[in-house]
């Protein structure tokens, strides 16, 4: 392996159906609400056209995003690309890759929303990933997010040994 080969980012697993879902739904919020703003604004041909245009370029770019969103692996460290933002952490810079109970309050309530992949820096700070047990890559897979957390878990294990 040389190493172009060895510095290569690779997502650890095949991304879930339940992406293409998310892609389709914003497709029809989108239309719906170029729809409405048609009505609504009393838009003339060249106001849909501009509209249309803004609206499927956001389609596109979101989209794209979304396809591109997880978690990638190479030699060198762990790339979590969100919605919005990407981080990249060397394994030096992890502390420790962990199973966290997710859970949100609201008001007098904790809801729990299951398990995700934890980073944990050196510092005691933690980063998000975008591994969730029911999101949209591992809703139906449960043994797939386990692998994927062995996965990441000896991936930082064995660059911190070496």
């Amino acid at each position: 392996m040389n190493l172009a080969e060895s510095d290569a980012w690779v997502r650890p697993y095949t991304p879930g159906t339940g992406r293409w879902i998310v892609i389709g739904w914003e497709a029809i919020a989108l239309g719906l609400l170029g729809w409405t703003s048609t009505d609504a604004f009393d838009l003339n041909w060249h106001g849909i056209r501009v509209m249309a245009s803004i609206l499927a370029v956001a389609w596109v770019l979101g989209s794209w995003r979304i396809l591109q969103m997880g978690a990638y692996v190479s030699s060198r460290g762990l790339l979590i690309r969100g919605l919005l933002r990407s981080r990249t952490l060397t394994w030096r810079e992890i502390a420790h890759v962990k199973l966290h109970k997710a859970t949100h309050r609201l008001g007098p309530w904790e809801i729990e929303s299951g398990m995700t992949v934890l980073i944990e820096r050196p510092d005691g700070t933690t980063v998000n990933t975008e591994l969730w047990a029911q999101g949209v890559d591992f809703h139906s897979r449960p043994k797939l997010f386990r692998a994927v957390y062995h996965e990441l878990r000896n991936r930082h294990l064995a660059a911190v040994n070496a």
